[in-house]
């Protein structure tokens, strides 16, 4: 018998000064069994980090919630999609091949991927050139600090998010991480 995923609890509070959005958001997050604590965190910062796109693209009329994600490879991570179903915004984590984007890039108005790991350097060298020639892709390196995201991830979690100059302010009543986006692309 398959393994399920297990359901994760978020109440997400985002003050997103560079862009004037403040809203709170109740979210519900499956994890896959085969995702890392460190993954699904990171899925949760990129929501966060580009949630402020529900209004200057949506106008505050559309959904911004989780996709299948690896459970469903034809679905993104973090979607935004407007009142009529059109997907304004695909949001994919990790370190992708380039067809699965190229598609996203079909099916989408912007796609932004966020990598992370290790190994994103090495990764981004072998295909930046395959990468550039999508015109609403965006690159973001995630820095190696997302191991000190782990903690965070609780079956039900109460999470600060604070975005100011660039910066990523994640925090629990215990727990803090900033995070800088790096622009690749």
């Amino acid at each position: 018998m398959a393994t399920k995923s297990t359901i994760f609890k978020a109440s997400l509070q985002i003050a997103d000064i560079d862009h004037g959005y403040y809203a709170d958001h109740a979210l519900t997050l499956a994890r896959h069994p085969s995702e890392t604590d460190e993954r699904m965190m990171v899925r949760l910062c990129a929501m966060a980090l580009q949630a402020h796109q529900l209004q200057s693209v949506c106008a505050g009329d559309g959904t911004i919630a989780f996709g299948a994600g690896l459970s469903d490879r034809d679905e993104p991570d973090v979607w935004l999609r407007d009142f009529t179903g059109l997907t304004r915004l695909w949001i994919e984590v990790g370190q992708p091949e380039d067809k699965p984007l190229a598609k996203a890039c079909a099916r989408s108005d912007a796609v932004i991927l966020y990598a992370f790991g290790q190994s994103a350097e090495i990764w981004w060298r072998g295909m930046e050139h395959k990468l550039l020639r999508m015109k609403n892709l965006q690159v973001w390196r995630i820095p190696n600090v997302t191991q000190a995201l782990i903690p965070l991830a609780q079956r039900s979690m109460n999470l600060q998010a604070t975005l100011q100059e660039g910066v990523l302010m994640l925090g629990d009543d215990k727990n803090h991480v900033d995070i800088e986006p790096l622009r690749w692309k």
